[in-house]
């Protein structure tokens, strides 16, 4: 069985003073109300989704001492991501933020421009958000198309509102066969806007009717595409930080060089890659715990009715037998990489089978 290393990300998680402890993030979907009905969210496109769930209060202050308890025993520091839906729109929202900053808990949010503007990005600041995530799924009419009309401009704009309060701001591509020749355009749209992080995860294949799946050469293609623009942004100085958080950027730089093997790298340790079954979960707003959002079918409990911290060493150990990866168990690149587990499982239904967009051959 392989053990977790005790490193962490720079950028996923946020700064923490004490290095000796590791950061768990929590991915909190307070309410599925949403002004947007994206085509490829997870809570939508598998159909008309006719009853939106949101948390009740009480359930909301149980869950955050649920996730702080599990953070006491596995001597954790947390870190919320609190999101929807669009968490502004639950009515308890700045409730649940103070209820954060009370307990000095760090979290970004991640959510839609609509509803933001210079006084509430400073109450949120002010709270102590870290970092808002918005998402820009392709230029004007493609990410209008995703979204809805409106959404790319507003989108652009609020980056700045955003930063004048001190918060970051973050700007997620969802990169598809739809879009993939816009993303070096979109990387332009975000540094010209000046935004603070650029990063961009893959579509995930989610039971609707957008296919979208790119192949493996095509995604190489556009890492080769992105590294080349981003390392000319840099060189100019560049202030956005570019988060490559997909883990095939692990792939692609150890075969360009820019990442080697640690020579004092452990057998039998994980050091890096899909957070899965590491430092990561998912909390729904119905209180249904899943190992990945991104991984339909990871339900490992309901927070609810759970102790969170039982659930890790029960239910969730399934989600750790890393020799159960049908090409990533032989790749040598496994402790940093494993792709995309929820792209295998909602390509092919499995989450241990081969990411579809990995172009590594392995015998």
């Amino acid at each position: 069985m392989y053990e977790l290393s005790r490193m962490r990300g720079s950028e996923e998680y946020g700064a923490c003073d004490d290095d000796m402890k590791q950061y768990f993030s929590f991915q909190w979907h307070i309410t599925d109300q949403c002004d947007q009905r994206c085509k490829h969210c997870y809570i939508f496109s598998g159909g008309e989704h006719q009853h939106l769930d949101s948390m009740t209060w009480a359930q909301m202050e149980d869950t955050f001492y649920n996730c702080l308890d599990f953070c006491q025993v596995y001597d954790r520091m947390p870190y919320f991501y609190i999101t929807g839906g669009d968490p502004i729109l639950h009515p308890d929202f700045w409730r649940l933020l103070e209820l954060l900053h009370e307990h000095d808990v760090p979290f970004t949010i991640l959510g839609n421009p609509f509803h933001l503007n210079d006084q509430v990005c400073r109450e949120l600041k002010a709270l102590g958000c870290e970092k808002y995530q918005l998402s820009l799924d392709g230029l004007r009419q493609t990410h209008d198309w995703f979204r809805k009309p409106g959404s790319y401009d507003c989108t652009l704009e609020k980056i700045g509102c955003i930063q004048q309060a001190g918060i970051r701001a973050v700007i997620m591509t969802t990169v598809s066969r739809t879009n993939r020749m816009e993303v070096p355009g979109i990387i332009d749209a975000a540094v010209t806007a000046g935004a603070d992080v650029f990063a961009f995860s893959r579509y995930v294949p989610s039971g609707g009717d957008l296919d979208a799946s790119m192949t493996a050469r095509e995604y190489r293609e556009l890492l080769a595409v992105c590294d080349r623009k981003f390392k000319e942004y840099e060189a100019q100085g560049c202030k956005t930080y570019f988060n490559k958080k997909d883990h095939l950027w692990t792939l692609y730089e150890y075969e360009t060089g820019a990442f080697t093997i640690p020579t004092d790298a452990q057998e039998g340790m994980i050091y890096g890659g899909c957070n899965c079954g590491n430092c990561h979960i998912t909390i729904l707003p119905t209180g249904d715990v899943y190992a990945c959002r991104r991984a339909a079918d990871s339900k490992v409990g309901n927070i609810f009715e759970d102790r969170l911290a039982d659930v890790w060493v029960c239910q969730m150990e399934q989600y750790r037998d890393y020799t159960r990866f049908e090409k990533c168990a032989k790749c040598e690149l496994m402790p940093w990489c494993r792709g995309c587990p929820a792209v295998a499982k909602g390509t092919n239904g499995d989450f241990y089978a081969p990411d579809p967009q990995c172009w590594k051959e392995v015998s």
